[in-house]
């Protein structure tokens, strides 16, 4: 029975607005990531190295929360993780606003990543069951264009309060969003397994059999691009802008900003068009060579000047711009005792991995030198992901209404 169309209204709203605070949060973390780390007495390469470090803590802490949410959304309800995750985001990010030292700082973004791991995932699940299949991709539109505003709200935060304050606002943020969502209905779909004998929300299921694992780890190598993207040629854009030849470090928050709201963008024009064209493959296989098309540009014309560097940018985050499809894929390829573990693990294994491509960089750095280390990352992944996608069916219209045999 299909649901009822205020019940999908709610569902959308809550998965847009988790998409609001993901954006909020790690824009906001870039954007003064110098600021509040100068706050605190750190100066020089320090700053690019505990940058870095404190990216990482809260990419960690997106992965193992990713794990925890994500079963816990299949035992005891999509639902449930909406609540529970939003709250210890807010916690964490109201406290960001008081902490004095690198540990404490550190600390606070690892809770909040714990936090942020459920929102997006849980949410796009629990839209994905309770939207028809061939109207998904249209939940998936709305949500990339809530995304939006919380990137024009963390740029408008960080760039006119102190740093502490645009915690503060944060966590704010968060709590109110919170009240937003008493509303949201279970999905019918999980409603339906809990009375049936079947393992839910077994994270190692998603490993036991040749298929499954094939699956999982596709999707993982799928996103990586875009996380390469944000981690490494936006977030450092000051430090690889001074390395392509620029006689200016470009902004970080303007990077930031404009990689973003073309992301959301990109996501707006995926979901469009694989409504449209009725797949999902190709519309992420287009996008993803256009991706590498705007890094080529951004390491050979990136150094000629600091508008044309900032236009990369903004090309960069459109053509990287399939986030939000790929949770929707993500929840496609599972059935309902699994989906929500492999919906909402899938992207936070993704952004935790992307700890490995900033250690690497990290390590490269002195050995290749900024911008090769920097490129050789870019091919290995992009390379990787466009082999993973080809791997993987396409779920266009697929019945969602199934069980994983585990």
């Amino acid at each position: 029975m299909p649901a009822r169309s205020s019940s999908v209204a709610l569902a959308v709203l809550a998965a847009a607005l988790g998409f609001f605070v993901d954006a909020y949060d790690l824009l906001l973390y870039s954007i003064v990531r110098n600021q509040s780390l100068k706050g605190i007495g750190l100066e020089g390469e320090a700053l690019l190295s505990t940058g870095i470090d404190l990216l990482n803590a809260q990419l960690i802490g997106m992965l193992l929360g990713g794990i925890g949410w994500g079963v816990w959304g299949d035992r005891h309800g999509r639902r449930s993780v909406l609540f529970g995750s939003i709250v210890l985001y807010s916690a964490a990010t109201f406290a960001n606003g008081f902490i004095d030292t690198i540990g404490a700082y550190a600390a606070c973004r690892f809770i909040a990543g714990l936090g942020l791991a459920g929102e997006l995932g849980a949410g796009v699940t629990l839209v994905a069951e309770l939207m028809t299949p061939q109207q998904r991709g249209y939940g998936t539109m709305i949500v990339a264009a809530v995304g939006v505003l919380g990137v024009v709200t963390a740029s408008l935060v960080g760039d006119t309060f102190p740093w502490r304050t645009a915690y503060f606002i944060g966590g704010g943020l968060g709590f109110l969003l919170l009240l937003l969502r008493l509303g949201v209905s279970e999905s019918l779909l999980f409603d339906r397994t809990k009375a049936l004998p079947v393992s839910r929300g077994n994270f190692l299921a998603l490993f036991t059999t040749p298929d499954r694992l094939k699956r999982y780890a596709c999707l993982i190598l799928v996103a990586m691009p875009i996380w390469y993207a944000i981690a490494i040629l936006v977030t450092f854009a000051p430090e690889l802008g001074l390395a392509l030849g620029l006689p200016e470090a470009p902004k970080a928050g303007m990077a930031i900003l404009l990689y973003y709201l073309a992301l959301t963008g990109g996501d707006l024009t995926n979901g469009y068009l694989s409504q449209r064209l009725q797949t999902r493959k190709r519309i992420i296989a287009a996008f993803m060579l256009l991706t590498a098309a705007s890094g080529a540009a951004y390491f050979a014309l990136g150094g000629a000047s600091l508008n044309l560097f900032y236009a990369i940018c903004f090309l960069l985050g459109w053509s990287s711009g399939y986030w939000a499809i790929f949770i929707t894929v993500s929840a496609e390829q599972f059935g309902t005792n699994l989906r929500a573990t492999a919906a909402v693990t899938a992207p936070n294994f993704v952004r935790g991995l992307t700890a490995l491509l900033t250690l690497a960089f990290k390590n490269l750095k002195p050995l290749l030198g900024t911008v090769p280390g920097a490129a050789l990352i870019g091919v290995l992944v992009l390379l990787l992901a466009l082999v993973a996608l080809f791997q993987l069916e396409e779920t266009y219209g697929k019945d969602l209404d199934y069980l994983e045999p585990v």
